[in-house]
């Protein structure tokens, strides 16, 4: 029985060998399964099945797993076995042993033991490369966040054994919830993207778990499949991914076909589907996928960039050629509605399955000349032949061609054409291609923290030094990175919606529609800056990204690069010469003013405007004047060399200009506001004398204030010339070349930062010097005689300098502009400055000849005050005011008291009628001596007969006041009154 069943497992052995139809005939054997062995006593001569290694099994040709473990017992001579080895391990050892006529194995003295060669978390590096041998090292490291436990070196033994034990990498971070994504990736098929996209996918998986600010209480894990871009594949692996735990947030797929697969069935799950590479315009209708999302384009997305040159070259008729495939019509019936709504037409519409011939002779039949192409790379070949041979080219054609074929795709050779490549390249001069930009070209962080170069730096590492033309994938692995990054960020959005409903991300099931729905907003709304440019979906779940047109040239080839002129934008000089005059007119008028105020330091009235204060402020304003001229010096003057010397004589000029001028009229204000504008005190202060000292102590600590802070200024950070760069600029008659439009500035290292604090300490005190000008425009005073002159320029220069400062700053980048600001500004502060501070002492002393000194002027008038008697005369005219009332009050007093007399004096007679006449004739008349007491003035008023300090001082001993013969006094009260002062 036993030899039967022996004859049997050789005989079916033979016929599944011979008429194997399946797919996959080869199968692996693990250990661990049901073997027998055969005895040598049997029909045919063959080998019996030996044992797999451990952690390996062994790959039958022709046979199913079943048979090997139930029916074959015995294989025939010639047979092969291969050895394989399961993860990252590999045969050390004969790999494949072949059956020997005795019944034996090949090299069966040598064992073959699977060994790892990888590790978890971490590196390993073998010394030497390739497969492990006697005296091979390993290595092992850890990735960043991971710590490795156990030795870091194992040596291969002559056992064909590692003397150590393999490491593990454990992670230093704390236990966090895990998160888990299925991915499909296409590692081999059609379309074998997954070699690159996998590791771009894993690079940003490493990176979002080492984030504190993204899903901080959980870790991300791929639980990924090779799909081999076979929707049949990928039926099955989608199962397992359904159907075994853990149980999977998101999936990820890969290829057109297999996406319509999974998120077409993926809504029965409330699963979301993120691809990171389909471009079918399928997948963008959101009543079969609802659930769907992608970063690649929709192949649809060329079609606004071709209608947008359409309407800007003013074409209104094109026609279209394609190959009839599924992407091809959906593209083209996108690409119809679209150029209908532009009220573009659609003259001809020609397609073709696998010859073109017919379909571009149609088009030369229907004179088509605005051309639009949609066929695989294959095709196109056979399409351009067949224009090269209808002259369907050349300047009155254009054709608009996908960018996505590879380069010189024209130049290749193909034998199902038969034009030369001379030909080729003559038929597609001219065309214009639309690519969808997959790699920002601009050197910006994203959201990861890296640019678009050192994302292909980190990626080629993971690659291993891979050949990126040999990789799959590697153009869309910037997809999968931002893929990732896409699905974290939206996870991170949902925490806290989540929480505020009561739920978290781990109660993800596959019935829990609320969970599903937060996911699905927050990545419909998702917006960020990724390595392959701006990452934001549209209404359809499709991914919208920039389109990079371009146009085959001829005539010769063209440099491998634009080439750019670097042109220095200057000063206008008209405007500077113009500017410069007026400043030099500035400084002559100064000087004409401070040779005034020095010639007139002994007149009197000179001398009460404080003349050194003066001469100050016209010092200033030269300054400020002079440093119109640095202003305008720039590149066009001087060497750069020199320029930072330009750049000091401009701040230090303004600086101290400023502080002279400002400070010295700010002083005057200040000082007015300090002794005459409180009321109480104003009578005492007027007494007092102001020390000039105050005052020049006053301006020298304004002075040093500026001085200390421009020398620390330009000993901590000085300044430098810094250039600025502004857009290319193309010229017309070169279409080769760009002008790059650079400025030069005065520039230091923390610029912003002191102009700040100058700006913020010069605005408060032109602040503080309005506010004084306006609390003392009502003084009155000779120690300081042209106050509100000063008042008048201090609001001019402060309402200049607050408006001009932030203009200047805002036109930095328009020389012309700001320079006009700028200077324009110093020289109406100053022009008004000296105009209003000394043209009026200059016009009163010409007019009323005050030219003498102090001590002519006394000895002339007597008095050291006629130069302010026309404030003397209106403080009279107050007083007399004043004193008007208090009469008229006292007078009303007096009647009352007259009458209260003339009632007591009748009263006594009746009551001593017999004495009435002797006290007639002794006493005075009743109006003539009132009572003392009664004619005490009111409360509140001094008395007159005991207080001649009571009156203004004006009236207490003023002989031109009163008349000399006239006197007050209580006998003339009935019939006088005190003569009116002023009328």
């Amino acid at each position: 029985m036993q030899s039967c069943k022996n004859i049997f497992s050789v005989i079916l052995l033979f016929l599944c060998i011979l008429f194997s139809g399946s797919p996959n005939p080869s199968i692996s054997l693990q250990r661990g399964s049901f073997l027998s062995l055969v005895p040598h006593s049997y029909l045919f001569s063959g080998c019996a099945i030996i044992r797999p290694p451990r952690d390996g099994g062994i790959r039958y040709r022709g046979l199913t797993q079943e048979q090997v473990r139930e029916i074959v017992q015995i294989l025939p001579v010639d047979y092969e076995i291969e050895y394989i080895c399961r993860g990252n391990r590999v045969i050390v050892g004969p790999k494949v042993r072949k059956c020997l006529p005795n019944g034996t194995w090949t090299d069966m003295t040598q064992h073959s033991r699977c060994l790892w060669t990888s590790l978890e978390n971490g590196r390993v590096t073998a010394k030497p490369p390739g497969p492990p041998v006697e005296g091979t090292v390993l290595h092992y490291s850890c990735h960043a966040g991971f710590i490795l436990e156990g030795r870091n070196i194992s040596h291969c033994t002559k056992l064909g054994k590692w003397d150590a034990p393999k490491p593990t990498c454990l992670c230093e971070c704390l236990n966090h919830n895990k998160l888990y994504i299925g991915a499909l990736f296409p590692m081999s098929g059609g379309w074998p993207g997954g070699q690159a996209c996998m590791p771009s996918a894993q690079m940003a998986l490493d990176l979002v778990n080492n984030r504190s600010d993204i899903l901080p209480d959980y870790e991300l894990e791929l639980i990924h499949y090779d799909s081999m871009c076979d929707p049949g594949e990928a039926t099955k692996l989608l199962y397992d991914l359904l159907y075994t735990e853990p149980i999977k947030i998101v999936l990820m797929p890969g290829c057109s076909g297999v996406s319509t697969l999974v998120a077409e069935a993926a809504r029965m799950w409330n699963l979301i589907v993120l691809s990171y590479g389909s471009s079918s315009p399928a997948l963008s209708n959101r009543q079969r996928f609802p659930t769907f999302f992608r970063t690649h384009p929709s192949a649809t997305l060329h079609n606004p960039t071709r209608v947008q040159l359409f309407q800007k070259w003013k074409w209104t008729r094109i026609a279209t050629i394609q190959q009839t495939t599924e992407v091809f019509t959906s593209t083209l019936d996108d690409l119809e509605q679209r150029v209908k709504e532009a009220g573009i037409e659609i003259s001809v519409r020609q397609s073709f399955l696998t010859d073109p011939a017919v379909a571009v002779k149609n088009l030369k039949r229907q004179d088509a000349r605005i051309i639009v192409g949609l066929f695989y790379e294959t095709e196109a070949r056979k399409v351009f032949c067949e224009v090269f041979k209808e002259k369907l080219y050349g300047k009155k054609y254009v054709w608009f061609l996908i960018g996505w074929y590879a380069d010189n795709w024209f130049k290749i050779k193909d034998p199902a054409i038969n034009c030369t490549v001379e030909n080729m390249t003559e038929a597609v001069e001219g065309h214009v291609t639309t690519e969808i930009v997959m790699l920002n070209p601009e050197t910006v962080r994203g959201v990861s923290n890296m640019t678009s170069q050192e994302f292909l730096t980190a990626l080629m590492s993971r690659l291993g030094g891979k050949n990126p033309e040999e990789t799959g994938g590697f153009q869309e692995a910037p997809l999968a990175y931002d893929a990732v990054w896409a699905l974290a960020l939206a996870l991170n959005k949902t925490v806290a919606p989540l929480k505020a409903k009561g739920r978290r991300l781990e109660d993800f099931n596959y019935n829990n529609h609320d969970i599903t729905s937060e996911i699905y907003r927050a990545l419909n709304t998702s917006s960020f800056e990724g390595v392959s440019g701006h990452v934001v979906f549209d209404a359809q779940g499709s991914r919208m990204a920039m389109t990079l047109i371009e146009q085959l040239q001829g005539a010769g080839p063209p440099a491998d690069r634009t080439v750019v002129i670097e042109e220095y934008r200057f000063l206008s000089q008209k405007l500077f010469a113009a500017v410069s005059v007026f400043a030099g007119l500035g400084i002559l008028l100064g000087i004409v003013c401070l040779t005034f105020n020095i010639y007139n330091g002994n007149v009197r009235y000179i001398q009460n405007s404080q003349p050194y204060l003066n001469n100050m402020t016209a010092v200033g304003c030269m300054m400020a004047l002079a440093a119109v001229f640095p202003l305008g010096i720039d590149g066009h003057h001087v060497h750069r060399s020199q320029f930072p010397v330009v750049c000091q004589f401009r701040l230090w000029l303004l600086g101290l200009g400023f502080s002279l001028a400002y400070g010295s009229m700010f002083t005057k204000i200040w000082w007015v506001h300090t002794l005459f504008t409180k009321k109480e005190e104003k009578k005492e202060k007027k007494k007092q004398h102001l020390e000039p000292w105050k005052l020049y102590a006053t301006v020298g600590v304004l002075l040093a204030i500026d001085f200390l802070s421009l020398m620390i200024w330009q000993i901590v950070d000085p300044l430098h010339i810094t250039v600025e760069k502004f857009t290319k600029e193309a010229p017309k008659e070169d279409l080769d070349v760009l002008i790059q439009p650079l400025l030069e500035h005065c520039n230091s290292e923390k610029m912003n930062t002191w102009l700040g604090v100058v700006y913020g300490y010069k605005g408060l005190l032109l602040l503080l010097g309005i506010f004084l000008a306006y609390e003392t425009k009502s003084v009155s005073t000779e120690k300081i005689n042209d106050h509100r002159a000063v008042g008048m320029a201090i609001y001019n220069v402060a309402v200049l300098c607050l408006i001009t400062a932030p203009v200047t700053m805002i036109l930095s980048s328009q020389q012309d502009a700001s320079f006009a600001f700028a200077s324009l500004a110093i020289v109406f502060s100053a022009y008004i400055t000296m105009v209003v501070l000394f043209v009026p002492k200059m016009r009163r002393l010409i007019t009323r000849g005050e030219w003498q000194s102090e001590q002519q002027d006394t000895l002339k008038t007597g008095s050291s005050t006629n130069n302010n008697d026309e404030e003397k005369s209106r403080q009279l005219e107050r007083e007399n005011r004043e004193l008007q009332k208090i009469i008229q009050e006292k007078e009303e007093r007096v009647s009352a008291l007259r009458n209260q007399l003339a009632e007591r004096q009748a009263l006594r007679n009746r009551r001593r009628p017999s004495t009435g006449q002797n006290q007639n004739h002794s006493a005075p008349p009743p109006s003539s001596q009132p009572d003392p007491k009664s004619l005490l003035p009111p409360p509140g008023y001094p008395n007159p007969t005991t207080d001649n300090h009571s009156l203004p001082p004006s009236f207490s001993n003023s002989s031109n006041l009163y008349p000399a013969d006239s006197k007050m006094s209580r006998n003339h009260c009935h019939n006088s009154q005190i003569p009116l002062l002023y009328k």
